[in-house]
């Protein structure tokens, strides 16, 4: 008797899940994310996004000394280094987002941005590369 009345009791409670991240869902979810890319839409986090979210990677080139000290603490092996120009590229697909990278960054060059939407259809995208 009590599953009845806690299955009742939810069945009348709202979703705990959030919404996809627009008012409606949308028709195709890549054309979504397209015109987010050009600035048709924007999305609307289905929640507000806490402090210290680690979202993809934020690489300032220009403060980068090559010191690949991300690469070796980067469980994942989503940072490749680019010997000609010391420098690092991401994978984000390869990424757990464990921020591990920004920690041990000498320079502060790596941070973990805001940015949550990444769903592509192409794994080697260039939107899933950060070289800069």
């Amino acid at each position: 008797m009590t599953i009845l009345k806690i299955l009742m009791r939810q069945l009348l409670r709202r979703p705990a899940t959030n919404c996809f991240p627009a008012t409606h869902a949308p028709k195709s979810a890549t054309a979504f994310l397209e015109a987010i890319q050009h600035r048709r839409v924007t999305a609307n986090p289905p929640v507000p996004i806490p402090p210290g979210f680690r979202g993809k990677i934020a690489y300032d080139r220009e403060k980068c000394i090559g010191c690949q000290l991300c690469i070796r603490v980067c469980p994942g092996k989503a940072i490749e280094f680019i010997p000609e120009e010391k420098k690092v590229k991401f994978f984000i697909t390869r990424c757990c987002f464990c921020a591990q990278c920004a920690d041990v960054c000498p320079v502060d060059a790596i941070a973990m941005s805001d940015e949550f939407l990444l769903a592509d259809s192409d794994k080697h995208s260039p939107n899933l590369v950060v070289t800069e």
